[in-house]
């Protein structure tokens, strides 16, 4: 066996179905035979050493429960190198030589940057942005675009009532899934997104057009690495007199109750990462691509953009008419 004692975290930001993630690591862990700790706060926990053990009844009643119980901060000093190693010695001063960490990208070079002082790591895709590539969905994606689904479901019934416009600005600085897959959900006139170049006068042409033609309400789903949705108003009522009532969806897309797509797969990715450390695995990130678990090395993870979905995106273009 590789490892006899391993321990988890979770970093960065929060996501639906980090605690369920949580859970099948301590689990499997535990029905493996291996000692199993749990650390505070990300690495900030690593380096000072807030670390604790874990049994069966430290997960119990968990799996339903947003954020992430074990907490996530920010840690400066882990950037550093002296920070690592320090983070590291703590790991190893307690006979810990697997970690699996959860979370986004700065999650994963956490985890690459531990490798590479020994210590056994796995990453676990934690995030609602659905950014991280080898694999098809984070966990925490599912959740967020429901939330932004049920979201929009509500405003269509005001917007249809008033016969008005909606923006909805939702997460994604650099990765537009949200958007994409909320708007396609919901019937979305519009959806923009960093990944795809658009122009808001044709944009307010249109709503104007269907306004014309007995539309009596229209819904534009915005990624926030666009812009903020109050300038996108501004710029469409600028073109087409119209008024759009804008609506900023927020940190609420992170919190609440994980659906049961997420709760799966933050359990199988969990309980796969503890698979392959016990296999000897390091440095890899765990994902789901097509239905089957993957592990792919993390600096390759880290340097590769995912790919946007293009046909998606074109589905939800002619529905939208």
């Amino acid at each position: 066996m590789s490892v006899k004692s391993i321990a988890v975290l979770t970093s960065g930001g929060d996501c639906q179905g980090m605690n369920a993630a949580v859970r099948a690591v301590v689990r499997s862990a535990l029905f493996h035979n291996l000692e199993v700790y749990a650390v505070q706060r990300g690495f900030l926990g690593l380096i000072h050493d807030d670390i604790r053990q874990m049994d069966l009844r430290s997960v119990g009643d968990i799996i339903q429960r947003g954020g992430t119980i074990l907490q996530t901060a920010r840690c400066m000093e882990f950037m550093t190198e002296e920070g690592q190693q320090k983070a590291a010695e703590n790991l190893k001063r307690r006979g810990i030589d697997g970690l699996v960490v959860i979370g986004g990208d700065g999650s994963y070079q956490g985890a690459n940057k531990l490798s590479k002082l020994g210590i056994k790591t796995m990453g676990l895709p934690g995030t609602i942005d659905n950014d991280i590539a080898f694999t098809d969905f984070t966990i925490g994606f599912d959740t967020a675009v429901s939330i932004v689904v049920d979201a929009v479901n509500k405003l269509r019934d005001t917007m249809t009532s008033h016969e008005r416009s909606s923006v909805v600005e939702v997460m994604g600085r650099h990765c537009g899934d949200i958007a994409l897959y909320a708007g396609l959900a919901s019937g979305a006139e519009t959806i923009l997104v960093p990944e795809v170049p658009f122009d808001l006068k044709e944009v307010a042409t249109r709503m104007r057009e269907n306004f014309d033609n007995g539309k009596r309400h229209s819904i534009i789903i915005s990624a926030e690495g666009i812009g903020k949705g109050e300038e996108i108003a501004q710029t469409i009522q600028s073109y087409n007199g119209m008024e759009a009532r804008v609506t900023v969806l927020g940190h609420i897309q992170r919190g609440g109750t994980p659906t049961h797509m997420d709760r799966v797969l933050a359990s199988r990715l969990g309980d796969f990462a503890v698979r392959r450390l016990i296999a000897g695995d390091s440095c890899k990130g765990c994902g789901v691509i097509k239905g089957e678990l993957v592990a792919t090395d993390i600096d390759l993870v880290v340097n590769t953009k995912k790919d946007f979905n293009m046909e998606l995106y074109n589905l939800a273009l002619r529905l939208s008419q």
